[in-house]
């Protein structure tokens, strides 16, 4: 554990304890390419056996026809890369459910780079780190006080835990009609109302890159001895440039969790849980990732990890900053085509207090184009977006965007304007009917989280036009972005089969529901 003190002048960060580590080093990314160029012969997992699978006789020949002519040829050679760094826990290369050797290293160096006391590799994305955090706080039957528009995998945390769950409503943006961060003053009023609850549990940023300020939610959750806990899934690079928003931890988060690969750079499914303070028992939270986590994994998302952050700890800033040209360009652009519109931070006025620069969530201002089909417009030029709602395209950039990516989108941009003629409509358009979001309670009462039944008992279908007033049996996920619109045991409203009805309409997918389509959803008897 670090107490994130420098020498002055060096690059060394100093452990409690008085061991030195340089931060530019990257202890479990060395040891593996060691281990690689070593080529010693394996009689361990995994059974490619560091790519020689891959690499039969016939086809490493240089005039072998049937490697010329095969279309995946060159995916061998894409694999071994990858394969030759893949190893197991052998000696040297350390546990990630034991750590002592070069992955507490790695794990060391993240928690000086993000100023935490511990920090956990995470390699099945931050929905593990979501499942542990929520079941190191909650046990059968205890209240948490969660943020309504929270990711799945909270939720499922919850029924895993068999907690209850008080909901609080999200702040709406009437700007961009958007669901935003919740209220500091609704927080203090359900930690009044259940003074037993074990914590809070908050995701900031949201997915269009809004973030609250969390120091005053942080200090009324502390005052009422609770821990904050935050889903900071899009925040891996917050606090590392002056024109992004400060992290949770920085504003006085306990438990923090990231996924690196969204916003950063480790492969998909690489994520941080970060603890600070002893709100909550760090050994609890390593004891639950051991529960949620793979026994066996992967060597090389965890080395991506451990890279992503060498290059946050020794030249964040300037790393930002280099993507910063791209989105300042894009925005330039941006202005020239009035006929697109960006959700944007309106003082005064917008539900959330900074908004991440490298999130760009479009819409069509003259309300031609739906979000879902200006994405699928962007794709057929070259330009593929992260997700859409009915009436936003969202974009997302990176320290690794460039400026031509930021011209190719404005050329894409032009082109669609022009192929619709939107230059030519009226550029103040209403949105949709049923495309905003519906409204939850203030407080409401402890939802019990329960995982439903194997055999469906208790349960039937409707149709989706005729399920007001019907409580839900099964969790309805628009994906992404992965926040469930329906949870088991809610009350299924007018204003929600509207908003179900136009997400289906306009092209949504959905995870959780038995009929993809949502023509039907499961109800409780």
């Amino acid at each position: 554990m670090y107490n994130r003190r420098k020498q002055p002048g060096t690059n060394v960060v100093r452990q409690l304890g008085g061991e030195r580590m340089d931060k530019r080093s990257a202890p479990l990314v060395e040891v593996l390419l060691a281990e690689a160029r070593r080529g010693g012969t394996s009689f361990h997992v995994p059974g490619h056996k560091s790519g020689a699978a891959l690499r039969p006789e016939a086809a490493e020949q240089a005039g072998d026809a049937a490697a010329v002519l095969d279309p995946l040829a060159g995916a061998g050679r894409l694999f071994r890369d990858v394969m030759a760094i893949d190893f197991t826990e052998i000696p040297g290369l350390d546990d990630l459910h034991d750590p002592s050797g070069p992955i507490a290293d790695a794990q060391r160096l993240a928690a000086d780079c993000y100023g935490a006391d511990e920090t956990f590799f995470l390699v099945g994305g931050s929905t593990a780190g979501n499942l542990a955090m929520v079941l190191a706080v909650c046990a059968p039957d205890e209240i948490v006080i969660v943020q309504r528009n929270v990711h799945k995998s909270v939720i499922n945390g919850l029924m895993l835990a068999g907690a209850r769950a008080v909901f609080l409503p999200p702040r709406r943006d009437e700007p961009s009609g958007l669901a935003a961060g919740v209220r500091p003053e609704d927080v203090a009023a359900a930690l009044s109302a259940h003074p037993d609850a074990t914590g809070v549990l908050l995701a900031n940023p949201n997915y269009y890159g809004m973030a609250s300020d969390l120091r005053e939610i942080a200090a009324i959750v502390h005052a009422h001895g609770k821990p904050l806990l935050v889903d900071e899934a899009h925040g891996a690079h917050f606090g590392f440039h002056p024109d992004v928003p400060a992290s949770a931890l920085a504003q006085g988060a306990d438990v923090v969790v990231q996924s690196t690969h969204k916003m950063m750079g480790a492969l998909t499914m690489g994520a941080m849980l970060h603890v600070r303070g002893g709100r909550v028992d760090a050994g609890l939270l390593r004891q639950r990732l051991a529960v949620v986590q793979s026994s066996s994994p992967s060597y090389p998302i965890m080395a991506s990890l451990d890279w992503s952050r060498r290059l946050l700890h020794t030249d964040g800033r300037a790393l930002l900053e280099r993507g910063l040209r791209a989105v300042r360009l894009f925005h330039r652009g941006l202005a020239e085509l009035p006929m697109f519109r960006a959700v944007c931070l309106v003082p005064g006025s917008s539900a959330f207090a900074a908004l991440d620069p490298f999130k760009a969530a479009l819409c069509d201002a003259t309300g031609t184009l739906s979000g879902f089909r200006l994405l699928e417009e962007l794709g057929r030029r070259g330009c593929v977006g992260e997700m859409a709602d009915p009436r936003y395209a969202l974009l997302l950039f990176s320290f690794a965007s460039r400026e031509a990516d930021a011209q190719r989108l404005l050329a894409a941009l032009a082109a669609i304007a022009g192929e619709f003629r939107l230059a030519q409509r009226d550029a103040a358009a209403p949105d949709p009917a049923g495309a905003a979001e519906p409204e939850t309670p203030a407080i409401s009462a402890p939802a019990a989280m329960r995982l439903p039944r194997a055999d469906g008992a208790g349960t039937r279908r409707v149709a989706l036009r005729d399920a007001a007033g019907l409580v839900a049996a099964e969790m309805i996920v628009p994906y992404p972005p992965g926040i469930p619109v329906l949870y088991p045991g809610e009350r299924i409203t007018p204003a929600t089969v509207q908003y179900l009805q136009s997400l289906a309409a306009t092209g949504a997918r959905f995870q959780g529901a038995a009929d993809g389509d949502i023509e039907h959803i499961g109800v409780r008897e």
